[in-house]
Formats: structure tokens, C-alpha cells, sequence
């Protein structure tokens, strides 16, 4: 299996793109001046505990307060190790307001959100989840081969034994531990031992709502996340970070140098690779399948809805055979879409009726085999009475199309406008009014284009009408910078 990761950066912004047989399956933006704030590290100040709600929002210096749930607030011991606690004790006894607090961000502000917090501190390293302030040694489900899973807790607990930390910090291996020698998870813990304890030092020492620590920059934290044994290729376009990232390597990942390549072609690295096309795809409702069929894909602020159609796909066989196949290149491509545009929350896809049991069945599993590799958890449940896929994807990140679009300014989000027959006869209604509570014999209706043309041709006769039933001369002005809904009348 062929994976790439391609690096483009601009003085801007850096953008990395996960590349498999050629198709685009990851795509991750960073704003040189809006970093994400997940994984960073605050000391925050509690600014309102909500007791009906079991949460607490706090202040870590952002545009919004974050906010943390009761059951996202550890309690320490004396030994400053987080203690085990039967259920979620009230918001009330764990903050108050006022109350400063060392928090780590799980998830980005999205639209009118704040950032999710937890006291729960980790720092992630290649192989390894350090948890400096809990005791667990634990090991990613994504590694499921049980003698793989027994070799690597038998070595990760002979290195925090050689480095004498036993009971003194937490770790968790990453799905990239898999087949990991000794050697590289104690490097790892030694790594991050040194971190935390300079981030420790930085806490101690800090009295005000600050940035502790941050994560790091997205070409490094792409090495860190996105690295599998099948990445073949790793190409970089600007100098800059090429050398950063080459010196990254030798230091910590060696076996990756000879991967690393500075691209130095004429045309630019992501329109090589059609990453470009592929973005803009990613923003549009609609999606082309091979077949001929499509999918329109709905994002709203409650869910998502992916709708399957036939399209031109006629088939060669039968009706149901045609439906199947639909279906089966549809979930594959849902699959790819939902990776692609970062798509969270809940998500109900509506697939093509079928009649066939095993029919329904397959196309679930090739759905859920499809998903098996994305980073985000996801859930798929079986198919519902009405013939609906409803399915979770845990949203961390904002989607590619919160983090390059805005609501549209004409229609404020709603994705449609009145139409200009409608605006005309909200106009009317507004000269009937006026006519009522003003003596002065000439109104002048100011509107777009459209409107004024639809006044002056299909509805002149009932603006003839009106000016008779008002005793008031009716003049019309384009107005070039309204949109189609917007209007005014004046008196002149």
C-alpha cells in the first residue's frame, strides 16, 4: 500500500496532506497566526461554575472561555497522583470561581464553542501518552494481536522499572508502538520526562493566566502522528522546514531521513497531486461517484446528513443490483469524504433502499472497514426502521469547512433566499403601510436589480393597481450593492 505525506508551506499558513494509492485521505491546515490550541497546556481561572449543568468554564486568555466537565476534573491526592473516584462528584466541590487551574485543551473552540478542557495533563511522543500525574500503564485497542500487546506491556514495564520511575508516572503506548524495540521507548520516556519536568517548572513558577506549554508545530506533529511503516515518501516544498524536519529526524527518528525529500519542481507540490481539486471538492454539497451516482452532504450545526442517489447509473442487470453497487462505491466514498472534510459529530447517511439483508449487511462492513484506519473514534449502529446509517465521529478539530469558509453574507447561513416575486410582494405590504400613516403623494422604492426588473415587468399591473388604490406616485431605484432581499421605501 502506497502512503505519502506531502508538506506545502507558504509564509501564512503550512498544510499537510496524507496521501493513499494516490487519493487524498487527510488533510491538516495551520494558520501561522491561529494555531490550535489542542493538546496546549494553561494555567486558567475559573470564571463561572454552573452546578445544573456539572461544568465550570474558565478563562485560559482565548476569544471564548473554555469549558470542563465535572467528570474531566481529577482529584490529587497528597502525593499529587490522580485518585480513583466512584462516580462524578458535584461541580461545586471540585471548583469555585476565582480558582486558578492548570488545564490542557481536548478539543478546538468550534463556531460558538469554547474549547474543551480536562485536568487530566498528558504529553504525547511518538510511541508513548505520558501521564505524569496518574500511576496507568496502558496499551492502545487499536493494537489487537494479543501476543504483540503482551510483548510491548512487558517491555514498557521493564523501561519505567530501568529508569526507576516505577508507580512515579503513567504511560500509555500509541497504536505506532507497534513492533517498537526497547530502545526506542526508553528514548521516548527519557524524552518526555524532560519535558514534563520543565513544564513543571513553568507551572510552579506561574501566577497568571498564561500558555504553559504548547504542542508542537504541525510539520513536526504530522511526523509524530501520521508516520506508519507503509509511508514511502515524505516531500517537502520549502527549504526551511525541510531542515527542520531533517534535523528533527536524526535526532529522534533516524529510520525516516532517507524518506525525506525537498521538492523542488516547477509546478506546485499539492497541484502534482490534484490536492488542490481535491480541497475544493471537499467544500462543495455535492460528490461525483464513478458510477455516476452522487452524494449530497448537508453540514449543520447539529448534525451531518449524506444523502446517496443513483444519479446516471442505470446498471447493466437488475434495479436491486444497480442499488447495491450504488451503495457499496457510496460508503467507500462517505468514508473517504468524512476523513477528508474533518466531518464531527452525529452523522445520518442515507443510503439507497435495499430489499436484499445481505445487501444491507455488506455495505455496513465495507463501510465500517473503510473507517477502521481514521484517527478519529467513530461508531457505526445498524441500519434504523427508516432505512438510515446513524453513526458518531468524535470531534476534535474544526471541519475543513469551519476552519476556510464563513456563513454567506446574502443568505446568513440559511443556503437560500427569497425569492424576487416574494421581496415584491413584501414591498407592496411595506407601501400599504406607509400609504396608511403618511399624507405625501410619492414613495420610491430603492432594491436590486432583479426586484426592480420584476416591478417593471410581470408585476406592473399590480403596481399600476396600487398607486390607484393609494392615490401615490410609485418610482423604482436600483440599488447595485443591495442584495435580493434587501429593499427600502422612502418618502420624497
Amino acid at each position: 500500500m502506497s502512503i505519502e505525506i506531502l508538506m506545502n508551506a507558504s509564509p501564512s499558513e503550512t498544510r499537510v496532506a496524507l496521501i493513499e494509492q494516490g487519493l487524498l485521505q487527510e488533510i491538516y491546515i495551520e494558520r501561522n497566526n491561529k494555531r490550535g490550541p489542542v493538546g496546549n497546556i494553561y494555567l486558567g481561572k475559573v470564571v463561572r461554575v454552573m452546578p445544573g449543568m456539572q461544568a465550570a468554564f474558565v478563562d485560559i486568555g482565548l476569544a471564548k472561555a473554555g469549558f470542563i466537565h465535572a467528570a474531566d476534573v481529577v482529584i490529587l491526592g497528597l502525593d499529587g497522583y490522580e485518585l480513583e473516584q466512584e462516580g462524578t462528584p458535584n461541580i461545586s466541590m471540585l471548583l469555585r470561581e476565582g480558582q486558578q487551574l492548570v488545564v490542557q485543551v481536548v478539543k478546538e473552540p468550534i463556531a460558538s464553542k469554547g474549547a474543551r478542557l480536562t485536568t487530566q495533563l498528558s504529553m504525547a511522543s511518538r510511541f508513548l501518552v505520558y501521564l505524569p500525574r496518574n500511576r496507568h500503564l496502558g496499551i492502545s485497542q487499536r493494537i489487537e494481536n494479543e501476543d504483540e500487546r503482551e510483548r510491548l506491556q512487558s517491555i514498557l514495564g521493564n523501561c519505567v522499572v530501568q529508569e526507576g520511575i516505577q508507580g512515579q508516572a503513567g504511560f500509555i503506548l500509541r497504536t505506532a508502538a507497534d513492533g517498537v524495540h526497547e530502545t526506542e521507548l526508553l528514548n521516548d520516556i527519557r524524552f518526555l520526562r524532560r519535558l514534563w519536568n520543565t513544564v513543571d517548572k513553568r507551572i510552579s513558577v506561574t501566577h497568571e493566566i498564561k500558555l504553559i506549554y504548547q504542542d508542537l508545530v504541525l510539520y513536526v506533529r504530522a511526523l509524530r502522528d501520521l508516520l506508519k511503516p507503509q509511508v514511502e515518501r515524505i516531500r517537502i516544498d520549502d527549504a526551511a522546514i525541510y531542515e527542520e524536519v531533517q534535523q528533527f529526524s536524526r535526532e529522534f527518528m533516524p529510520e525516516i531521513e532517507s524518506s525525506l525529500e525537498h521538492y523542488q519542481g516547477e509546478r506546485p507540490l499539492f497541484d502534482v497531486y490534484g490536492i488542490e481539486d481535491e480541497i475544493q471538492k471537499a467544500l462543495s454539497r455535492e460528490v461525483k461517484l464513478k458510477s455516476g451516482g452522487n452524494l449530497v452532504i448537508d453540514q449543520n450545526e447539529a448534525m451531518t446528513t449524506i444523502d446517496v442517489n443513483t444519479g446516471t447509473f442505470v446498471g447493466v442487470s437488475n434495479q436491486e443490483e444497480t442499488i447495491f453497487k450504488t451503495n457499496l462505491e457510496a460508503a467507500k466514498s462517505i468514508a473517504r469524504q468524512i476523513k477528508v472534510r474533518n466531518i464531527g459529530g452525529m452523522i445520518i447517511i442515507d443510503f439507497i433502499d435495499m430489499a436484499d439483508a445481505e445487501h444491507k449487511r455488506q455495505v455496513l462492513r465495507v463501510l465500517a472497514s473503510a473507517l477502521e484506519k481514521d484517527p478519529a473514534r467513530t461508531r457505526i449502529y445498524p441500519l434504523s426502521e427508516l432505512g438510515l446509517v446513524q453513526m458518531t465521529r468524535k470531534r476534535i478539530r474544526e471541519s475543513l469547512q469551519q476552519i476556510l469558509c464563513q456563513p454567506c453574507t446574502v443568505c446568513k447561513g440559511k443556503a437560500s433566499t427569497k425569492t424576487p416575486e416574494s421581496v415584491c410582494y413584501e414591498i407592496f405590504r411595506e407601501i400599504m403601510r406607509m400609504a396608511r400613516v403618511f399624507e405625501n403623494t410619492k414613495l420610491l422604492v430603492m432594491a436590486s436589480q432583479q426586484v426592480v426588473d420584476r416591478l417593471l415587468d410581470e408585476e406592473s399591473n399590480t403596481v399600476v393597481d396600487l398607486e390607484l388604490l393609494t392615490g401615490k406616485t410609485i418610482s423604482f431605484q436600483v440599488e447595485a450593492l443591495y442584495i435580493i432581499e434587501q429593499f427600502d421605501v422612502v418618502l420624497y
